[in-house]
């Protein structure tokens, strides 16, 4: 990545772990300063933590996305120490239990929902809200090649990844004229904890889900940072209300 983001600062969500993570070190790699947001303190501190001891610019926010009190506070975090907001990559999210349609429950349709999309538009509205101020910006948000196609047994997740979408497309087109460029990017099938925790552990699926990958292995979070970086930058300055599959082929099947 020869993107430079030198006296930019850029948001992550979702930075404690995987494609959030690397994300966030791929920015503060750049140039830029970086602020990590996670629902779990403990993991964005001490990643901060070794960001800073690398002799970068990171500050390490505690944010539960489904709360519009906590988003807000962490854009405004973001703003009174490093000055603004130029990049932010929505992608806090999470997983399903694998179980069908009719059999998911109201309390599990909710949280994955809260989570997977309307947090992703809570970020969005107080991102876009400092960006209008200040004349400008770029947002990345997190969908998934669950957002293209469909699963048998994940139809919450599906659902809000078809969302995202949706609203980063409407959002694009609302705001492309005044300098704000929102795309997404749809990772495939990613060694994240997420999907480690899809496995089991059990090394047979594992090795089927590499069986489904044209490729012939899963991605690296650092390939979709690479993806984000590239979204957020100047080089992809046309681009705008793109949905960026970065899945090895597995949708060109």
């Amino acid at each position: 990545m020869n993107e430079s983001f030198n006296g930019k600062v850029a948001l992550v969500t979702g930075a404690g772990s995987g494609m959030g993570l690397a994300t966030a070190k791929a920015f503060a790699e750049a140039g830029a300063s970086v602020v990590l947001a996670d629902s779990h303190e403990e993991a964005v501190r001490a990643a901060a933590e070794q960001l800073i001891a690398d002799g970068r610019k990171a500050l390490a926010l505690r944010c539960d996305v489904t709360d519009d009190v906590q988003v807000s506070s962490m854009i405004e975090r973001t703003v009174s120490t490093f000055g603004r907001l130029d990049a932010a990559f929505n992608n806090a999210g999470v997983m399903q239990r694998r179980v069908e349609t009719a059999d998911i429950s109201g309390d599990e349709w909710d949280r994955v929902m809260a989570i997977n999309l309307r947090g992703v538009w809570s970020c969005m509205k107080y991102e876009l809200r400092q960006m209008l101020r200040q004349g400008g910006g770029a947002i990345v948000n997190c969908s998934s090649i669950g957002g293209v196609v469909g699963n048998p047994g994940r139809a919450a997740y599906h659902a809000a990844k078809h969302g995202v979408l949706g609203l980063t497309q409407t959002a694009a087109l609302e705001y492309a004229a005044r300098g704000i460029r929102i795309n997404a990017v749809c990772p495939g099938t990613i060694k994240t904890p997420m999907v480690q925790s899809m496995t089991g552990g059990d090394s047979k699926v594992l090795a089927e889900m590499v069986k489904d990958e044209p490729i012939g292995r899963l991605g690296e979070p650092e390939e979709i940072a690479a993806a984000v970086l590239w979204l957020s930058s100047p080089g992809a300055s046309f681009v705008v209300g793109h949905a960026l599959l970065v899945d090895g082929g597995y949708t060109a099947r």
